[in-house]
């Protein structure tokens, strides 16, 4: 009878033990607030010469800068633009971002706008080690810039400006339609431009699952085309659900700090916005 009683309490515990060993694939992977790749895309320091916006960048705590082609880099790159350096200036480049212990994998192109400006692009992505070129070729243009990304090994992720300023992805769909058959596109999704389009920014997430490289953070105060860029935190967009959005997703690419307003002096904005963004665990 003592038998039969110990083997009544011991098998339930030795299926909990066993139950507790198979892994639940819904649960097994999350992100934690140390895991997210946040950076600041220098945008929005683009008052100031790039040596300062390497130390703001890192004043706010990140790992991550994206750069962007128009950038006036100033006086100590003899007042060029990005666009305009030579191999020797992206020596330079690299050597300061290791000095600030940053990285940049990425740079907007707003220049290129035949073959010779994409094929200067992916020179100086090349010569500055970047991995992917946030930017909205025109469409006919598609095939060739794939091509090129192919070839030089350089991503091109479709970045969406809003409906007003005219730019042909501000939707999902027309995003996706580019992708198709063009297998070195992907998406740079902006929660910010989204929502100024009248667009939710979780389910425009949803529509390019398996496709985003990289996110632009930002917040607004409405959805809608006159809406005001605030303070990560204050505005409309709902943060928590596209933290959870993005854990669904098992996203793993960089989330880019963008401060379009106090552009004068907006590193406060711009250091919350990482804080506030970093804290955010489903």
């Amino acid at each position: 009878m003592l038998k039969k009683y110990w083997v009544f309490i011991a098998l339930p515990v030795l299926l909990l033990g066993l139950a507790s060993m198979v892994k639940n694939p819904a649960q097994e992977w999350s992100v934690k607030k140390s895991d997210w790749n946040i950076g600041v895309a220098l945008y929005s320091f683009n008052r100031f010469p790039f040596p300062a916006t390497l130390e703001k960048a890192k004043t706010a705590g990140v790992k991550y800068v994206e750069g962007f082609d128009f950038h006036k880099l100033g006086s100590d790159f003899g007042d060029k633009t990005m666009n305009e350096l030579v191999p020797s200036d992206a020596s330079k480049v690299r050597k300061l971002l290791k000095q600030n212990g940053l990285k940049m994998k990425s740079m907007y192109v707003g220049k290129a706008q035949d073959k010779e400006g994409w094929e200067k692009a992916f020179e100086l992505a090349k010569s500055l080690k970047i991995e992917y070129l946030v930017a909205e070729p025109k469409r006919e243009h598609w095939d060739m810039v794939d091509k090129l990304a192919g070839e030089y090994k350089v991503k091109i992720a479709l970045h969406q400006h809003s409906r007003e300023a005219g730019s042909i992805y501000w939707h999902p769909d027309s995003v996706l339609s580019a992708i198709k058959n063009h297998p070195n596109f992907g998406a740079c999704g902006d929660l910010g431009h989204w929502t100024r389009s009248g667009l939710d920014a979780v389910e425009s997430l949803k529509k390019l699952e398996g496709h985003l490289i990289s996110i632009h953070l930002k917040d607004l105060d409405a959805s809608k085309q006159s809406a005001k860029d605030v303070m990560v935190g204050k505005g409309v967009i709902d943060f928590e659900g596209v933290v959870q959005e993005l854990q669904r997703q098992r996203f793993d690419g960089e989330v880019y700090a963008e401060c379009e307003h106090k552009m004068e002096d907006n590193l406060g904005d711009v250091t919350h916005a990482v804080k506030y963004f970093g804290n955010l665990t489903p």
